[in-house]
């Protein structure tokens, strides 16, 4: 290893990880001990950033990102050091020439450059928002002493930094000129570090820097007019050694060399375009240095070392991993001497002459197939071969630690994650974009859904067709599978709205192996929803255990089918309930078995839990869900190994968040938590069959991500956070010592007032409760206005929630009581005005007008929702112009020349919320401008893609 003192003094590091050498499992033992949720294992990276080649000299790793985590991969103990710090995915990443300091940086808000050390996987230096929009590439001297970073946003800007000291702020910068395009690619000059080289598609330029002075650029021009010639795209630059000049590579296969103009009288960056080079027909997609050899790696999977003269020294063409994305060579320190054999290095020459010996490297391919060769290009081993296209379907074997998933190329993979190796995998046809998987319940057969409408059948160990043909009875695609748990049912829900039944072949008997043509026969198909559906669930009759099957859509119908009674292409549907009002369900499962009664738990675009009755669609229950940023996009019952009635636990996810929730749901904020996991969005997730790892796809990224389970954190965060209505009290402006919380007293003790009459001059009896016909009148004095049916659902909430244990009503409500169910049934983030807004411009469009004519209006009020007779619009229309009468001893004709006296003849939006709601113009804007940084910060960021790999 080189002398300390030639390494550049890094900022003390914090020590956020121990440095002392601890067994695996005392140290995911303590790091357990903090969080519910943490990072065990990544499957899959970004094949646009490529590799990095952490060997040095017998030890083999390797560097690459996964979405925002960096993961050095020990390849020969099959281990993972997991960098975790960035908030968006990592797109650009470079390492110093020793292989001791990584950079890592990415694009987005709150971007950050993460200098790292490799010895303990501790960052050393980290930049905040050092460009607007983040970070497009990086690289580092040769002495490791400075970085260089391009930005993201445009114009772009070059920086200099000295991360090596305490200094937040780069030592030079330069802003460049949109015209040249975004520059993906930068490069230190390795014999002169103040000299840097950035290409885009189409420019190139070249940079000469100083202390004093700041940057000098010069962008030469370079077109197909240059050398009349087709130049290409432009891929990489590097500068030659012992030379003035520079090369850039192309797609045509081109080498450009770049020459100094004259260095005596200006800048050496000061270049233009010497010579173009036909080197080859397929594009180059990699050019660098290793020592005094330059190493191209192209799209047909070759890899060349030529001298500085342009001479080819050796061609690889035989590795076949597929176009070369990255190419990266091992270090090896000045007391190492690597043993090479001879016999096995096969230069492939026809003549006598020394052998061709270089250093290990490892490719990235663009197919994400990873490959370590050695042995001076004589051995190939396979590392790794990772998804190339968006994982979106993911499931887990109901009994084994085993984990299918498959992407939208086809490709399908069964890894053992406990091993955390590859079981076996299977291509499909490119074309058959897989969009979901299932395992039955078994566990011998899975079911998987294409976009196309197709289903295949398979095994589960094998990977082998079980159907001679797959079931096409879709044109659009598979959206959910499920098995019934006896496995003699299996359905699947399409994108055009439809729900398909299939039927087990009772005489396949897989057990003695007399096996029948078919295991399952299409039983029928039915188009019950007419907008997306969001979940298919089996389950059984509480009373007889019959099978029985429903589907939920974005239409807010939940519907039940009739298993029994339907035959052969002829599906039945046995109830159709629609079970929201104005919020939309995103997702629907069982809920854990806690009394004798069957309950129905879903999630709406309201962030509230809804529990049904599964044979009534009674909604018993409605409670505040978490608010982590998004809406829930789906959920499921975290598995137990123990009481299927005690200590149950709910694992879901977000936009952008994975998290968990504890049973029973109260509404209560501490008993959820929830982890940043894929910033570009969750595709999908599952538990293990343990309910001891959690599984997440990132979609796009290509990737799947292994979380440990830690539920001890969750539990004493719940109790951190409070009994009783502690907890309860943050949710409320002000807390409990807050107007708020008074003013809810003082109307409570009101209604009890209001109850017995105010009027009253008998002996009063002063009860702490109200009956519940007192309720809907105390939410409306709290500013919290529901619907008749969200009244008839608290109602109902409170009546039966003794009714199982009792078998009795509940008639009224205490204060403490009161308090929750405000708070899980009020709005999550207040009164929405957009809502308004909206339904303006909805009712402008059907009637072709700037302005609404009130008897449109009032005609909306009366025919559509809830039904409003005369005299409650009437008394409405009374209370909020402050008319003071009382429209019970009105007529109708008196009611009608009320309305026509005192209502505007035509309304906008702006004159409703003025004139009739009282909200004066300026107070409204401001409110919207409020909800706006509201939604803002609840919105998950989606990012632009871009990529760099430089090292």
């Amino acid at each position: 290893m080189e002398n300390d003192s030639n390494i550049p003094r890094a900022p003390t590091p914090i020590p956020m990880m121990p440095n002392t050498e601890t067994s695996k499992n005392d140290e995911n033992e303590t790091i357990n001990n903090l969080t519910a949720l943490n990072l065990s294992w990544c499957f899959g990276y970004n094949k646009h950033i490529g590799i990095i080649n952490l060997c040095v000299n017998e030890t083999k790793k390797m560097f690459f990102a996964s979405s925002h985590i960096g993961v050095v991969h020990d390849f020969s103990s099959n281990e993972q050091k997991l960098l975790q710090g960035h908030r968006n995915s990592i797109n650009c990443c470079t390492v110093s020439e020793d292989k001791r300091w990584l950079v890592t940086a990415d694009a987005g808000h709150d971007s950050t450059i993460i200098v790292w050390d490799l010895n303990t996987y501790v960052p050393v230096q980290t930049y905040f928002n050092s460009h607007l929009e983040g970070t497009l590439s990086v690289a580092m001297t040769p002495d490791s002493k400075y970085l260089a970073s391009i930005s993201a946003q445009y114009p772009q800007v070059l920086a200099v930094w000295e991360w090596t000291t305490d200094s937040e702020s780069p030592m030079c910068t330069a802003e460049l000129d949109p015209e040249y395009g975004p520059q993906t690619n930068i490069r230190f000059n390795l014999e002169n570090t103040f000299q840097i080289v950035t290409n885009s598609y189409t420019q190139a330029i070249f940079y000469e820097w100083n202390f004093d002075q700041g940057f000098v650029y010069y962008a030469p021009i370079l077109n197909d007019e240059t050398f009349n010639k087709p130049v290409g795209r432009l891929t990489q630059s590097i500068f030659q050694l012992n030379s003035s000049r520079a090369l850039t590579a192309t797609s045509l296969g081109n080498l450009v060399v770049w020459e100094t103009m004259n260095s005596k009288i200006t800048s050496k960056a000061n270049k233009k375009a010497f010579k173009l080079f036909k080197f080859q027909e397929k594009s180059i997609n990699v050019l660098k240095q290793m020592n005094e050899l330059i190493v191209i790696g192209d799209s047909e999977g070759h890899v060349k070392f030529i001298d500085q003269q342009l001479h080819i020294l050796m061609w690889f063409k035989h590795f076949d991993l597929g176009p070369i994305a990255s190419l990266s060579f091992s270090q090896t320190t000045k007391d190492y001497k690597p043993t090479i054999d001879y016999e096995v290095v096969d230069n492939d020459a026809t003549i006598e002459y020394e052998k061709f010996v270089c250093k290990d490297f490892i490719i990235g391919s663009t197919s994400a197939v990873v490959g370590h060769i050695s042995q001076s290009g004589s051995k190939i081993d396979i590392i790794s071969k990772a998804s190339d296209n968006s994982v979106m379907a993911l499931d887990t074997h109901p009994l084994l630690p085993r984990i299918c998933f498959g992407n939208s190329a086809g490709y399908l993979q069964l890894w053992d994650y406990e091993t955390k190796t590859m079981v076996c995998s299977r291509n499909f046809n490119r074309h058959m974009q897989i969009s979901c998987i299932k395992f039955n319940h078994k566990g011998d057969l899975m079911a998987i859904g294409f976009q196309n409408g197709q289903m295949q059948i398979i095994d589960s160990i094998s990977l082998d067709d079980c159907l001679k043909s797959p079931f096409i009875y879709s044109k659009d695609s598979i959206t959910h599978i499920e098995f019934s748990e006896d496995s003699s049912f299996l359905a699947t829900a399409e994108a055009d709205f439809t729900v398909s039944v299939y039927k087990y072949n009772f005489i396949t008997d897989r057990d003695s192996m007399k096996i029948a043509s078919e295991p399952y026969t299409f039983l029928g198909r039915y188009r019950a929803h007419y907008k997306e559906i969001v979940s298919l669930t089996f389950g059984t009759y509480p009373d007889n255990g019959e099978t029985r099957l429903l589907s939920l859509g974005k239409d807010r119908v939940l519907v039940e089918y009739d298993l029994i009674n339907s035959n052969y292409d002829d599906l039945l549907i046995k109830e159709k309930t629609r079970i929201e009002q104005y919020a939309v369900p995103l997702a629907m499962t069982w809920h854990p078995p806690t009394s004798s009664e069957s309950f129905i738990l879903t999630v709406n675009s309201e962030w509230k839990y809804k529990i049904y009755n599964s044979v009534t669609k009674m909604c018993r229950k409605t409670l505040l869900g978490p608010t982590f940023g998004s809406c829930l996009k789906n959920f499921s019952i975290l598995p137990t190994e123990g009481s299927i009635t005690e200590n149950r636990y709910m694992v879901y996810i977000t936009e952008d968040k994975l998290g968990i929730q504890k049973f029973p749901l109260t509404g209560n904020p501490f008993d959820s938590i929830a982890i940043y996991s894929h910033p570009d969005g969750v595709a999908n997730f599952k538990s293990s069959f343990d309910g001891k790892y959690l599984f997440t796809a990132g979609g796009d990224n290509n990737n799947l991500f292994m979380w440990k389970i830690n539920l001890k954190a969750l539990e004493a965060q719940s109790v951190l956070g409070g009994a009783d209505l502690k907890p309860f009290y943050g949710l409320i402006e002000g807390g409990r010592e807050g107007e708020f919380f008074k003013e809810m007293r003082e109307l409570f003790y009101y209604s009890q007032l209001r109850h017995h009459g105010l009027n009253e001059n008998t002996e009063r009896i002063i009860k702490l409760t109200i009956p519940l016909s007192e309720i809907s009148y105390v939410m409306r004095g709290l500013g919290f206005y529901p619907t008749e049916q969200e009244i008839e659902d608290m109602i109902n909430e409170v009546k039966f929630s003794e009714y199982v244990d009792t078998n009795k009503l509940v008639e009224e409500i205490n204060l403490d009581d009161f308090i929750r169910l405000y708070i899980n049934h009020r709005p999550a983030f207040g009164l929405d005005p957009y809502q308004i807004y909206d339904s303006f411009r909805v009712l402008n469009k059907q009637t072709n007008r700037d302005f609404l004519p009130r008897h449109v209006f009032l005609d909306e009020l009366q025919t559509h929702g809830e039904h409003m007779t005369d005299y409650e619009l009437a008394d409405c229309i009374s209370n909020l112009l402050h008319l003071n009468s009382d429209v019970e001893d009105l007529t109708k004709e008196e009611i009608s020349s009320l309305i026509d006296r005192n209502f505007p003849q035509e309304l906008s939006v702006d004159k409703f919320m003025s004139d009739i709601l009282g909200v004066p113009a300026n107070d409204f804007d401001q409110i919207l401008n409020t909800w706006e940084r509201i939604k803002q910060a609840n919105t998950p960021r989606v990012l632009k893609k871009t990529n760099s790999f430089i090292e």
